[in-house]
């Protein structure tokens, strides 16, 4: 499936900014990520180490790769909107945050009985790369349409 007037190059450059912002998100609340899960610090190291080498490195691809396509649809969808500028885009990714990621995410916690707190910081972060992925998207625009 294509849309038209997506800018791939934006795609790809609010993806990979999404994912860093996230990494330097979770290093500044590793400590109460990991309590908010129910775990200690020590816990959380052994559940790491006793992962194989790729298992350990997976959720970082996987989030990637779903980052890569979250920022693909938010374009589709601001392109389907109109003209694509940095506030259409950072307005369609909170609209998109609260009507479908932070609803999904509490009625998941909600039912496995996993503390608000995690909640919290993982509705922050999502916020955060939905935010980051709409500046970037706009920032870059539509590509410009071929002359003729």
């Amino acid at each position: 499936m294509t849309f038209a007037g997506i800018n791939h190059l934006g795609i790809l450059a609010a993806a990979i900014v999404a994912w860093l912002g996230g990494a330097i998100y979770y290093t500044v609340l590793a400590k109460p990520w990991i309590a908010a899960q129910g775990l200690t610090v020590e816990q959380h190291k052994a559940m790491i180490a006793a992962k194989s080498g790729a298992a350990k490195f997976a959720p970082f691809i996987l989030a990637f790769v779903a980052e890569v396509i979250m920022a693909w649809v938010l374009a589709g969808m601001v392109g389907h909107l109109g003209a694509v500028t940095i506030r259409s885009a950072v307005i369609s990714g909170l609209f998109v945050w609260a009507g479908f990621v932070v609803t999904t995410l509490l009625v998941n916690n909600a039912f496995a009985g996993r503390r608000s707190m995690l909640s919290l910081i993982d509705a922050g972060h999502w916020l955060g790369v939905l935010l980051i992925m709409g500046a970037v998207i706009g920032w870059f625009g539509a590509p410009a349409a071929p002359a003729g």
